[in-house]
């Protein structure tokens, strides 16, 4: 299945290439967006980590048709990355997300989360989506409550910043489209 590239109001979500590692490489590497990633992340992040990321990890499982990854970029800006979002197949793990400080707090990434979420259930018709995300990550708390998400389940897990509460958010494909119709 060929990703296609999604377009909101203000953005366009181009599916991942191998070309991507190289402005992901200058952008990822700061304590802001790798605080509340998953301690699987190196950290400090290697000279080559996007790349390894890119070209090992995120485009094998697209092939395989298990993720579907997109980078964030403004319509009026298209050449310019500014995040990345994704969907995957794994368990109770189906969408994550990063967006670079300069450009959190203006909505962007909830327009980008709606649109990944609806091409999850509409297009790829999954039944349930599930987000794990730091309790102290608030900002994508919100972007999870606002969109109808519920928290279903708490724990404590290994982040990059260490040992962390983290939460389990879920919704529906009919929980989605009841929420979402317009």
């Amino acid at each position: 299945m060929i990703i296609p590239t999604l377009k909101t109001d203000r953005l366009l979500l181009k599916p991942l290439v191998s070309k991507d590692a190289l402005q992901i490489q200058k952008l990822y590497p700061r304590w802001e967006i790798v605080r509340y990633m998953v301690s699987s992340v190196p950290w400090p992040f290697p000279d080559n980590g996007a790349a390894h990321y890119v070209n090992n990890v995120a485009l094998p499982a697209m092939a395989k048709g298990h993720a579907w990854v997109w980078t964030i970029r403004q319509r009026d800006n298209p050449d310019n990355l500014i995040g990345v979002i994704c969907l995957d197949e794994a368990e109770d793990n189906n969408r994550g997300f990063w967006l670079v400080p300069e450009y959190q707090g203006q909505g962007l990434m909830k327009e980008a989360s709606i649109a990944v979420t609806n091409y999850w259930f509409n297009t790829l018709k999954k039944p349930v989506l599930r987000a794990p995300k730091a309790a102290e990550n608030i900002r994508s708390q919100h972007i999870s409550a606002s969109s109808g998400m519920r928290l279903i389940k708490t724990e404590k897990k290994q982040f990059v910043s260490g040992l962390l509460d983290s939460e389990l958010w879920e919704i529906t494909r009919d929980e989605w489209n009841a929420h979402h119709s317009s």
